[in-house]
Formats: structure tokens, C-alpha cells, sequence
């Protein structure tokens, strides 16, 4: 299934399937990000920043030691003001400038870059490190990424605020989960871009995509080869900041 082809040639085909699709979805993870430097967290040990995920992702750790998890994202969210978006983020952007609604961003990140670079149609599976979300009354609000107390509370109702992060064990939100699955059920091409594709229900998007009607080709913007590989009808490998402005080129400069 997968192309194994030069990246000259194989951004030629991909720019030409672009050009060719009425509806594009883009499913991105936390490659796009960390070439921005933001860090994802998640050693090879299998712990975040040193924590156990048990500890700081999870409802039961934040019942247990809501300080460490605020700590925690506390320090994610001021690692967030020294960063910007990178030229794939640009990239991106650029693609939703051309396709209008007829573009979709999933995104399994939670730091809010996708929006920084202009992009509008964004559909944020695991929720965004800017926004909190109150125990009591439920309000969720952007807090932007201003200093937030080491056990915040809500400045509507007083009560204890979490962060508005899907946790392990938690369900993704029904709406926009509902919405990713539209998108790529519709999409005639699927771009995968710095995910693993080891983390699902998200990876479950490439074959949902496959299955539609007709079926959307699939193109992967990876490091190295990954989960998502075999499924893909081509494989570009590359760091993300290079092959999305390079895609965007090609495929403007097609006649």
C-alpha cells in the first residue's frame, strides 16, 4: 500500500492529489509541535518529565495530588510562552486559506500553535493547555497562557478548576470527536503529519478515511516510519517545517 519513492517525486504526486481533492483533513501530533520546541513529554522511560502518567494525566492522580498536576501543566503552559509557531504550522495554515470549509484540522496537541499560524478549522481531540474547566459550575474559559495559581479556582463560582486536558481513561468530547470522524469519512486526501498513530481513537482516523466513499488517499509527513506507514498510499519522510512548505510550493507551482 505504501509508495516508497524519492522525496522529489513524491512530493510531485502528493502536490497533484491536492489539487485534485474537493475536501482535505489533516490529522496532526506532537512531531509538528516539537520542531517549535514544545517537548512531548513522554520519555522513552514512559514517564512525563519524570512523572508517572498515572500521576499527573489522569482523574484519579488529580483526586489524589491536584497541586503536583497543576504543577505540572503549569510548567507546560509558561514552556508555551517561549514558542512559536514553526513553517509547517504556516504551511497548514496556508492549505485552510484555499480550501475554506472544505479544509479540516484534527489535532491530537493541546497547545494551541494550530491557531497561532491562522488556522480556524480546528478540531482539538485532547483539549488545549489555554483553557480550564471548573468542577462546580463546569465553565470552561481560555485562560490564555497568563500565570495561574498552584490551585486555581473558578473566578465565577469559587470552585476547584482542572485543566481542560482529556486525561487517560477519559473520553474524548462526543461533538468534535463526532466531527473528526465526518471529516475524514469525507476527505479525498488525508494528510497524517508528525503522529505515531499509536494513540487511538485518533489513529483510527487513517482507516476511517480509507473507507470512504470513494476512498481518500492517504499521505503521511513523518521523521521516520511509523504506525501510520503502512497505511498510507505515500510516505514522505522528513521533518514537517521542510516537506509542508515544500508541498505547498510544488503544488503551486503545477501548471
Amino acid at each position: 500500500m505504501t509508495t516508497s519513492t524519492g522525496i522529489v517525486a513524491g512530493l510531485e504526486q502528493a502536490a497533484q492529489w491536492l489539487r485534485q481533492a474537493e475536501r482535505i483533513c489533516v490529522l496532526t501530533g506532537a512531531g509538528v509541535s516539537a520542531e517549535s520546541g514544545v517537548p512531548t513529554f513522554r520519555g522513552s522511560d514512559g514517564l512525563w518529565e519524570g512523572h508517572r502518567i498515572e500521576d499527573v494525566a489522569s482523574p484519579e492522580g488529580f483526586r489524589r495530588n491536584p497541586t503536583l498536576v497543576w504543577q505540572f501543566y503549569n510548567a507546560r503552559r509558561a514552556n508555551l510562552r517561549q514558542v512559536q509557531p514553526n513553517p509547517g504550522h504556516y504551511a497548514l495554515a496556508e492549505l485552510e486559506r484555499r480550501w475554506g470549509d472544505r479544509f479540516t484540522l484534527v489535532t491530537q496537541n493541546v497547545d494551541g500553535l494550530h491557531q497561532a499560524a491562522g488556522n480556524r478549522q480546528v478540531l482539538e481531540l485532547h483539549g488545549n493547555l489555554r483553557r480550564t474547566r471548573c468542577l462546580g459550575c463546569g465553565e470552561v474559559r481560555d485562560r490564555g497562557l497568563e500565570p495561574l495559581d498552584p490551585l486555581p479556582r473558578c473566578p465565577r463560582c469559587g470552585g476547584p478548576l482542572r485543566p481542560d486536558i482529556v486525561w487517560f481513561g477519559e473520553m474524548l468530547p462526543e461533538e468534535t470527536w463526532e466531527a473528526a470522524v465526518w471529516a475524514a469519512h469525507s476527505c479525498d486526501l488525508l494528510l497524517v503529519v508528525g503522529t505515531s498513530a499509536v494513540v487511538y481513537p485518533a489513529a483510527s482516523l487513517i482507516p476511517i478515511a480509507r473507507r470512504g466513499q470513494p476512498p481518500a488517499k492517504v499521505v503521511e509527513i513523518n521523521l521516520t516510519r511509523t504506525e501510520a506507514t503502512p497505511q498510507a498510499d505515500l510516505s514522505l519522510h522528513g521533518p514537517s517545517g521542510v516537506v509542508l512548505p515544500e508541498l505547498v510550493r510544488a503544488m503551486e507551482s503545477m501548471p
